[in-house]
């Protein structure tokens, strides 16, 4: 592999993620640079992940896996195959309400099958096994509100108070459903890839954020930006159609789990406009009380 001639693949934030070619194939090299909880194994778990959903989504191959050499200073990488399509957010923008029914559907498809994915128990992935961590972590919402109000000092009292009591009723709603399934953790549209003629979607990537979680979180990702009626009602319908939720239910429980990222995201506000566009969506929840506000 010319490591000299790798190239940011745009549309992430990270700036690990790079084209490279390789005996004249094009490949995609992730440079595992930063801290992740799954430290030094955190490229056995991408690949794992990989390897555990093939047959179910459209992933990439993976190619290559080499470990850190910490003497050298050289981070882990992970080499997979190139996935044909654009990114959805990109080909999402040019839709009309048929297409955007027609891509609804194909989100719904993948939502549905990760939540198929049985697990035994939430927790972080830490090694190539899968095997969900057992640590502890915050005390469901109100908790995870609470470790975060001290980036969230510059918001008004009042709108501190209305987050605590949204986290409060949406954490009720959660507990109503006990199973675990695999959650990718970002399924937003930048993290799919599409033909932008046929609208099915040819790749689900960037599983950094992947574990074992509540059966909701990927719908309520895929929601999140796109309120669209005939997106939302096609995504739903399809959920429905696999997992027999009804829509109205599927969507508040969405709505709720999305709640754990929102509160993350709007902590990490000033790192990109992702996060910052999070931090607003969850501002107007806080002073509505309303968890489908926009």
């Amino acid at each position: 592999m010319d490591l000299a001639s790798m190239t940011p693949l745009a549309g992430g934030w990270s700036g690990e993620t790079f084209l490279a070619q390789a005996a004249g194939e094009r490949q995609v090299v992730r440079v595992y640079a930063r801290p992740r909880p799954a430290g030094q194994h955190a490229h056995e778990v991408d690949a794992a992940l990989l390897t555990l959903v093939r047959g179910l989504l459209p992933v990439a191959d993976v190619l290559e896996s080499r470990r850190g050499d910490p003497a050298s200073g050289m981070p882990a990488l992970l080499v997979t195959s190139v996935l044909p399509g654009e990114r959805g957010d990109l080909v999402l923008s040019t839709l009309d309400d048929d297409g955007l029914a027609r891509w609804g559907r194909q989100v719904g498809r993948v939502v549905a099958t990760l939540a198929g994915v049985a697990m035994l128990r939430p927790g972080r992935f830490l090694d190539g096994s899968l095997t969900p961590s057992a640590s502890p972590g915050a005390d469901g919402l109100p908790g995870w509100v609470e470790e975060h109000e001290d980036s969230l000092v510059h918001w008004p009292a009042a709108d501190l108070a209305g987050l605590r009591e949204v986290a409060r009723r949406a954490q009720d709603l959660l507990d109503t459903v006990t199973r675990t399934c695999l959650v990718h953790g970002d399924l937003s549209p930048a993290n799919l890839l599409a033909d932008p003629v046929t609208l099915q979607v040819t790749g689900v990537v960037d599983w950094e954020r992947a574990h074992a979680g509540h059966p909701f979180t990927d719908l309520g990702s895929a929601l999140r930006a796109e309120r669209a009626p005939a997106y939302v009602d096609a995504v739903l319908a399809t959920y429905a159609e696999r997992l027999g939720v009804p829509p109205d239910e599927a969507l508040a429980l969405a709505r709720a789990a999305d709640l754990w990222s929102l509160v993350d995201l709007a902590a990490r506000r000033e790192e990109n406009p992702v996060a910052a566009r999070a931090e607003a969506l969850l501002r107007n929840v806080a002073r509505t009380g309303d968890l489908s506000a926009c």
